[in-house]
C-alpha cells in the first residue's frame, strides 16, 4: 500500500526553502504522492454556522504550490487534495492543471470536491445549490480540453465552439478523483471518476460507503479492481497506534493509499517533519 503525504498548510510558513525542504523529505522518506489542500477565502463564523477553518488559517493556492514542489522534486506524484472544483472557472483549471502536468512530467492527479463553505462561494460569485451538478458537467468539458484539438460543447453551465488550449498536459486525460462520501458524490464518483478519497474510518460505515461504491461500479459497468482508492486517515491528535490500525483496517479493505490528515496544528517545522517520520514507521509496520 502507498502512503501518501500532506502538505502542512497551515502551518508551513511562507519561507521557500522551507517548503521546499518539507517536500524534498517526503520524496526522500519514499511518500508516494504530496497533497496540497484547498481554500481561497478564510471565512468568519456568522450566526449558527461555524467553518471547519477560520479566517485565520492560511492556505498556499494549490495549483502555484504544486508547480513549485514540482520544481524541486524528482518524482514524488502530485495531487489537489481536494480543490473545489465548482466555485472556479472550468478552462482556467483545465489550463492550470495541464500546466502543473506539464511542468512535473506527467505527476499530476487531480483531487476535486464539492466543498462544505457557501460562504466561500458566495464570495466567488458562484452557486452553492447547482455545485454537484456543475461538478459533473466540468469534469466533461475539462477532459475534452485535455484530449481533443478543438472543443465545442453546449450544456446547462458551459458554451464552448471550436475553442482548444495549448500546450496540451502530459497525460491525455489527467486522472480526476473524487473526495466526500455523501451518497451523491459516491455515485458520480462511480460513474465519472477515475478514483475515491474518502475521509472515513475504516469501520461498519467506512465498509458500507465502499460497499456502495463498488456497486454503483458495477452498474456503470466498470471493474471496482481497476478503480482508485485512497483513504484519508484524519486524526486530531498523535496517536500513533490508531494510524497504524487505520491504516492496515484500510488496507484489509482494499485501498491502494493512505494519508494521513492532521487536524491539529504542527507548529514548528521539525514537528512536521516528525510527522511524516512516525506516519512511514507505524504504517509500514
Amino acid at each position: 500500500m502507498l502512503l501518501n503525504a500532506h502538505f502542512p498548510t497551515r502551518d508551513i510558513g511562507t519561507d521557500p526553502a522551507k517548503i521546499r525542504d518539507w517536500a524534498q523529505a517526503a520524496e526522500d522518506m519514499g511518500f508516494h504522492c504530496i497533497e496540497v489542500a484547498d481554500h481561497v477565502y478564510g471565512a468568519a463564523p456568522r450566526g449558527d454556522w461555524k467553518p471547519t477553518y477560520s479566517e485565520f488559517d492560511p492556505f498556499h493556492e494549490t495549483f502555484t504550490t504544486m508547480a513549485f514542489i514540482a520544481a524541486v522534486t524528482k518524482k514524488i506524484q502530485l495531487c489537489s487534495g481536494v480543490l473545489i472544483l465548482p466555485q472556479r472557472q472550468t478552462g482556467l483549471v483545465a489550463k492550470q492543471a495541464a500546466q502543473v502536468d506539464i511542468l512535473s512530467g506527467g505527476r499530476l492527479r487531480l483531487g476535486v470536491g464539492v466543498g462544505w463553505n457557501h460562504v466561500e462561494y458566495e464570495a466567488l460569485n458562484e452557486d452553492w445549490k447547482t455545485r454537484g451538478a456543475r461538478q459533473a458537467e466540468q469534469i466533461t468539458v475539462m477532459r475534452k480540453l485535455w484530449t481533443e484539438d478543438f472543443v465545442t460543447f453546449e450544456g446547462r453551465f458551459h458554451k464552448l465552439i471550436d475553442v482548444n488550449q495549448l500546450p496540451v498536459p502530459v497525460q491525455r486525460p489527467i486522472p480526476i478523483w473524487f473526495g466526500g462520501s455523501s451518497d451523491a458524490v459516491i455515485k458520480r464518483c462511480a460513474r465519472i471518476g477515475d478514483g475515491w478519497m474518502p475521509i472515513l474510518a475504516p469501520d461498519a460505515q467506512g465498509q458500507a460507503k465502499l460497499g456502495q461504491l463498488r456497486e454503483h461500479l458495477k452498474a456503470f459497468g466498470r471493474d471496482p479492481a481497476t478503480f482508485g482508492l485512497e483513504a484519508w486517515i484524519r486524526t486530531d491528535q498523535p496517536d500513533y497506534e490508531r494510524w497504524a490500525a487505520a491504516a492496515q483496517g484500510w488496507k484489509r479493505l482494499g485501498a491502494q493509499m493512505v494519508m494521513l490528515h492532521t487536524m491539529y496544528r504542527l507548529t514548528t517545522f521539525e514537528q512536521q517533519i516528525e510527522t511524516l517520520r512516525r506516519f512511514k514507521e507505524v504504517a509500514d509496520s
